[in-house]
């Protein structure tokens, strides 16, 4: 039986006793404030749930992550970026793009973004905690995705594509902006195909908790986020 967060406290239990079936399940309750987000993704957890559970907090066990140096890319991906059809920004709709993000996919029943979500983490936007990557064509957002950053390390949550290509041109830009300030990996929580056609693999939990304890003693450094993307396809 999985414990109970009490709201008078921030306290989560070690990671190491969730659940392997449900892989990572670790506890449920507590609320979604940004000082209990911060200190989930500082021990490794992060919120998953639908609208009709309690909250579940999940530090899944081996975890997805993306070293950058290994980030995949496809011919026709490649021929994408080459043209340049989209217009790539940066924390310039984050709301929006959490909006899209919430609508439900093909390849699952309903949303785990729920209403209480959405508000939690453009709570940790407003903080700047948490940042976006939009992909735009003629004016119109069509891709992106959203994540959150602590000290060198960056916690992805959710990405959607209403054109083809447009979420993975996203992945692409922040891989390469995060590794041009030497971040050493992008958290990716649960693997799924989509992101393991683009690079993703799978480290076991103590050495995920060794790139957080060697990566959060950075100072929440916002200065790339305001930093314009200078990629070259060519």
């Amino acid at each position: 039986m999985i414990p109970q967060l009490l709201t008078t406290t921030l306290d989560f239990p070690p990671i190491e006793t969730a659940l392997t079936e449900p892989n990572g399940l670790l506890a449920f309750g507590g609320d979604l404030s940004a000082e209990r987000l911060i200190q989930a993704y500082q021990l490794g957890i992060f919120p998953w749930y639908d609208a009709s559970q309690p909250i579940l907090w999940w530090s899944p066990h081996p975890r997805a992550v993306l070293f950058p140096k290994n980030l995949k890319i496809s011919k026709s991906l490649m021929k994408t970026l080459k043209k340049g059809v989209f217009n790539v920004t940066y924390d310039k709709a984050f709301e929006q793009v959490i909006q899209h993000c919430q609508a439900p996919r093909k390849y699952a029943e309903g949303t785990w973004i729920t209403e209480e979500m959405q508000k939690a983490y453009i709570e940790l936007h407003r903080r700047q905690y948490a940042h976006s990557i939009e992909c735009w064509q003629e004016g119109r957002l069509v891709g992106g995705l959203y994540g959150v950053t602590l000290g060198k390390l960056f916690f992805g949550e959710s990405m959607f594509s209403l054109v083809t290509d447009s979420s993975k041109v996203a992945f692409v830009y922040l891989v390469k902006h995060l590794e041009s300030f030497q971040y050493p990996l992008i958290d990716c929580q649960v693997g799924n195909s989509h992101l393991e056609s683009l690079g993703t693999s799978f480290i076991d939990r103590q050495t995920f908790k060794n790139y957080l304890i060697q990566n959060q003693q950075y100072s929440l450094d916002l200065t790339h986020w305001q930093t314009p993307f200078q990629f070259s396809f060519d």
